[in-house]
């Protein structure tokens, strides 16, 4: 592959080059968002309010374990970026094998304990009567394609590492014409409803599952999976899951916490289900964006860190922080003057309409206070330290949840009392996440001041 589709991270403009390599990122990630989009559209526009809340009920549970996949994917992309970095083509082609195989193996294991207990969860979580059977459906067709999710997760993974943003999102772009001309198919034509969009989730996730391996295949420069000659290096495992497990407890325990918000939803009545499954789908969109800033954060400190260039690393995690917080003021300022309007794309119902107005509201004020969270995230985990900030998000963003649930919410009973944890949640988990990473950060410092 020619050098042009890279971007060099170490040297040039950061202002500008987190802006070149994020730009396709965001919109990869926006293109990843029309999948979740187009099937609630459509299954709420032409199969009505209870099959979009079925949908919606399935939300948290799906994310609870794409979560996890997503998470291990993170940490391919730091140990690569590395990698990269220090120039070392031999441990880059054998921690991509073992990699791809720790990535695949992680698919198919969650696909099934995904499936095993998907009723019971559902069950758990107070399901309506009239949205379990829709939503278990939903649920279980969506899981088949993990393993799909996964390689798509680990290609991108890799391609981002090597400054490569381009093609994940052409893949993602030809997936997602897949995805919403199977949804109008199966919906509209054959009357599918919930099984109908999430078939063509599934085949979706395929195609660009093939698109995206067969370039990782073909490779850039170095970086390149080989499949002739490799073994399996059980010590490189072990790297990749000690980064990539409290990763993908740090998404799924986020999931995990939500899926008691959606107890919560769950306790207002089927219509109201409905429209705040709507409302919150421009949090898929406005967080999907943000990932874009954090994964560019993640892969300019990983790599200026394994070539020794400490010093651009608070430069980056300072304007990767800056463009997220400016584009979550500009996107929620926008959903809140024109709500109404979003919510109306995937239904029509006027109830259901003024209460997914009343989460968006709320919601769309919050945005901008995610990114001081989620960037020390990215900046910790760029250098390498995962575990500590997932502790801090177990307890900073998850645990509160929960306790918020059961104590404020409880009290009160109000669409209003249950949304307002997020920004308070986001809030006190930012300030213990930036205390950590600058806390981490002087101690690289100090180590390269010692070694000159």
């Amino acid at each position: 592959m020619t050098k042009t589709r890279q971007i060099d991270m170490t040297t040039g403009s950061l202002f500008k080059n987190i802006v070149v390599f994020g730009l396709p990122l965001i919109a990869t990630n926006m293109l990843q968002s029309l999948f979740t989009l187009v099937d609630a559209a459509v299954v709420g526009r032409y199969s009505g309010a209870l099959a979009l809340g079925a949908v919606g009920s399935a939300s948290q549970l799906v994310f609870f374990f794409v979560g996890f996949i997503v998470g291990i994917a993170s940490a391919v992309n730091v140990i690569v970026a590395y990698y990269i970095g220090a120039k070392n083509k031999k441990e880059t082609e054998d921690f991509l094998f073992t990699a791809f195989i720790v990535c695949l193996v992680s698919g198919f294991v969650l696909m099934l304990i995904a499936i095993l207990l998907a009723e019971p969860i559902l069950k758990l979580l107070h399901t309506k009567d009239e949205l379990i059977f829709g939503c278990k459906v939903y649920f279980i067709i969506y899981m088949l394609g993990l393993p799909a999710t996964a390689i798509y997760n680990f290609g991108n993974a890799v391609l981002r590492s090597a400054g490569d943003t381009k093609r994940p999102f052409w893949y993602l772009a030809i997936a997602g014409i897949v995805n919403v001309i199977l949804d109008l198919v199966f919906v509209i034509y054959f009357e599918l409803s919930v099984a109908g969009v999430a078939i063509a989730s599934t085949i979706s996730q395929c195609v660009s599952a093939f698109l995206i391996f067969r370039a990782v295949r073909k490779g850039i420069g170095f970086v390149r999976l080989k499949f002739k000659g490799q073994t399996f290096h059980v010590h490189k495992a072990g790297k990749l899951l000690k980064i990539g497990i409290p990763a993908g407890f740090q998404s799924s325990f986020f999931a995990f916490a939500n899926m008691f918000i959606q107890m919560g939803v769950n306790s207002f009545d089927a219509l109201a289900v409905s429209g705040i499954s709507a409302a919150e789908k421009t949090d898929y969109l406005v967080f999907n964006i943000l990932d874009g800033f954090y994964s560019s954060c993640a892969c300019f400190i990983g790599q200026n860190y394994g070539a020794g260039k400490k010093d651009r690393i608070l430069k980056t995690y300072f304007i990767s922080l800056a463009y997220a917080v400016g584009a979550a003021t500009i996107l929620g300022l926008l959903f809140y003057a024109f709500g109404s309007q979003v919510i109306s794309i995937f239904t029509s119902d006027s109830e259901a309409i003024a209460y997914g107005l009343r989460r968006l509201h709320i919601m769309a004020l919050s945005y901008c206070i995610a990114p001081f969270m989620d960037c020390a995230i990215a900046a910790s985990r760029g250098l390498g330290k995962t575990s500590i900030p997932t502790v801090i998000v177990i307890l900073g963003s998850c645990v509160f949840r929960i306790i918020w649930i059961f104590t404020i919410f409880a009290m009160f009973k109000t669409i209003e009392s249950l949304f307002l944890l997020y920004s308070v949640s986001w809030a006190i988990t930012a300030l213990a996440e930036i205390v950590y990473f600058v806390h981490i950060f002087r101690k690289v410092h100090s180590s390269q001041v010692q070694s000159a």
